[in-house]
Formats: C-alpha cells, sequence, structure tokens
C-alpha cells in the first residue's frame, strides 16, 4: 500500500486546514486508516483515525470538536478537516494504515505498519 498525504501549510490560529491522504496499490490490506502528528524531539502522537469494518471514527481528545475525519466514497481516501487551529496544533503530520481483523482503532504509532510521507502543518500565533 503506499500512501500519498497532502494538504499541510501556514495558517493563522483560528484558521483551518484541510490534509488527504490517498491509499493505493494492494488497498484491500488495509482497514484502518489514522493520522498521527509528530514535533522535534517526541513521540509520534496519534490524532484520528477511521475503521473501514465498523464506519467509525476516534480522536485524541486534543483535537476533538476541531478535527473531523471524512472519506471519499469507494475510494481509500482519508481527509482531515482541522477547524479552529491552535500554534500547538504545528507538527508534521503523517497518515498510517493497518489492518486490524475486528476493525478495533489503535492509538499507538507502533501498531501501524505502513507510513505515507510526512506533510508540515505550521500554525502561527
Amino acid at each position: 500500500v503506499q500512501l500519498q498525504a497532502s494538504g499541510g501549510g501556514l495558517v493563522q490560529a483560528g484558521g483551518s486546514l484541510r490534509l488527504s491522504c490517498a491509499a493505493s496499490g494492494r488497498t484491500f490490506g488495509m482497514n484502518i486508516m489514522a493520522w498521527f502528528r509528530q514535533t522535534p524531539g517526541k513521540e509520534r502522537e496519534f490524532v484520528a483515525a477511521f475503521s473501514w469494518r465498523g464506519y467509525s471514527a476516534i480522536y485524541a481528545d486534543s483535537v476533538r470538536g476541531r478535527f473531523t475525519i471524512s472519506r471519499e466514497n469507494g475510494r481509500k481516501v482519508l481527509n482531515l478537516q482541522m477547524n479552529a487551529m491552535k500554534p500547538e496544533d504545528t507538527a508534521v503530520y503523517y497518515c498510517a494504515t493497518k489492518f486490524d481483523p475486528a476493525g478495533t482503532i489503535r492509538r499507538l504509532a507502533q501498531d501501524y505498519n505502513n507510513w505515507g510521507q510526512g506533510t508540515q502543518v505550521t500554525v502561527s500565533s
């Protein structure tokens, strides 16, 4: 599975950005897509994820109510709409995929075996 992330950039605090992650290749082998983010010197942090098995989404507490996942019907594309952004949202954002037999969403980066390239998101104060 190849993942292509796009949509990063610079935004002022309170503004919005939309990230997209498109999966291609042997996508039948994945049913969970997730977004993580990472800042220098820190662990990769879970942001949000979607399960195609249960059509459910979960969010980190730090972004719930501000970020929203959406998918494109018929395609393995996961979008992350980021609203009311804060300077602490500044990070490199990564999309990741995995297959889980039960469709259970995991929050640890180590549980994901397929990663896209990161896209920089910078929120100025």
